[in-house]
């Protein structure tokens, strides 16, 4: 591993990471770690060996050319970046990479041993995974923590999943077994639309990000982008009639799930965070606590 200037001194950190590769559906994943990497403007502290996890033939290096025409190599690894959020008190591990081709078990206690060496306390880590969704609809994220109250606070849609899997279930449950907490989000990304980018699946795991670690997270363009990733979706669907069939019997599908209704207390309660991530004070005024009837 090399570390660029000596590790930092970290107060109350946490890290956010996710993986090129099997983990990333549409890039939507990595494309949240690196949309906080700019917008909290994060500085590198480390990044793994890449000869020690990666296949060179699978996944190549690149060149490019620097001023006086020097030729520079980027070898594909797994970088590690901090920051402190603006108006925070704690700091921010961003750990974005590729899915190693070998060593995996070795390459997630390298990643456990650098979160323990930053005293890091907890970890959550991005995913997205090719799914049946209407694009209309607010694109789901599933998830698993190792924290009882954490899944049932953030009323966490708990997978099932039995198979194959990639990096980030692996590193989750290398987290567990060592005892740090650890949740991991799956945006859910509509698999007849998958090339990337996908903003609208970016957005709602960053927003999950949010609601997880109780941090505000600028959000940029991203909520015009999945405007605009929409609206070209709209339009295939529109020249394409299997498609557009496809997705009303989705759309079909999920309004048939039964959704249960916010209490008055719980609209007041999320309303009352919003306004603390966004810096405003708690006791602003907000939704009243017995909801009107629609």
């Amino acid at each position: 591993m090399t570390e660029f200037d000596g590790l930092p001194v970290l107060d109350n950190p946490v890290v956010i990471a996710a993986f090129e590769g099997w983990n990333d559906a549409a890039d939507a994943a990595t494309a949240a770690v690196e949309h906080l990497e700019t917008t909290w403007q994060s500085r590198p502290v480390a990044e793994l060996d890449s000869d020690e996890y990666y296949d060179f033939q699978v996944i190549r290096p690149t060149i490019s050319m620097t001023e006086g025409d020097d030729v520079a190599i980027q070898w594909p690894t797994t970088r590690f970046t901090v920051c402190r959020p603006p108006g925070t008190e704690r700091d921010v591990l961003l750990v974005r990479g590729i899915e190693p081709n070998i060593r995996w078990r070795s390459f997630c206690d390298d990643v456990l041993e650098l979160c323990h060496s930053l005293e890091v306390n907890q970890m959550v880590l991005l995913g997205a995974l090719l799914a049946d969704v209407p694009y209309t609809r607010p694109l789901p994220v599933s998830g698993s923590s190792s924290d009882t109250a954490l899944v049932e606070r953030l009323q966490l849609a708990q997978t099932r999943y039995e198979g194959p899997t990639g990096v980030v279930g692996v590193l989750h449950e290398t987290a567990r077994r060592a005892e740090m907490p650890v949740v991991s989000f799956w945006a859910h990304v509509p698999h007849y639309i998958s090339e990337p980018p996908c903003p609208k699946a970016t957005l709602s795991l960053l927003h999950r990000v949010e609601e997880a670690l109780d941090l505000p997270v600028p959000m940029g363009d991203l909520a015009e982008e999945a405007a605009e990733w929409q609206e070209r979706v709209d339009t295939l669907a529109k020249q394409d009639s299997d498609i557009a069939e496809y997705v009303r019997a989705l759309e079909q599908r999920a309004d048939d799930v039964p959704v249960e209704p916010l209490t008055g207390e719980d609209i007041a309660r999320e309303f009352e965070k919003y306004l603390r991530r966004r810096g405003g004070p708690p006791s602003a005024a907000g939704p009243s606590p017995t909801p009107s009837s629609p």
